[in-house]
């Protein structure tokens, strides 16, 4: 894979998160895209997301470019970052979150009784 279709691969990996969380409340959207990134995506491509962002972002959402302040950057110390570490085990404002059994890689939909 060249580097441009791994570097498109990238930005429609991070465009996707986004718009899932696009869908959620505003003031939960570029941590939930910062959380996301920073638990799955290893240093690698963490490090080939800010050297797009550093050439100006290309295609990238709005919204990643937001989250990019919350990303760890992979020179960052391990347990920094939105959503890992100390932060991480104490959940979510409301008892919300992934410490609460919430997904961050599923929407939460709610039951419904028939």
């Amino acid at each position: 894979m060249s580097h441009d279709q791994s570097q498109e691969k990238l930005v429609r990996m991070a465009n996707q998160i986004a718009t899932f969380f696009l869908s959620q409340p505003e003031e939960v959207r570029a941590e939930g895209v910062a959380t996301h990134i920073n638990k799955f995506w290893e240093p690698r491509m963490r490090r080939h997301l800010f050297e797009h962002i550093d050439l100006g972002g290309a295609g990238l959402l709005p919204l990643v470019i937001d989250a990019s302040t919350l990303i760890r950057r992979p020179e960052a110390r391990v347990g920094s970052g939105v959503g890992v570490g100390d932060e991480a085990a104490e959940g979510g404002p409301g008892g919300k979150g992934v410490v609460a059994g919430e997904s961050l890689s599923e929407p939460s939909i709610p039951e419904t009784s028939n």
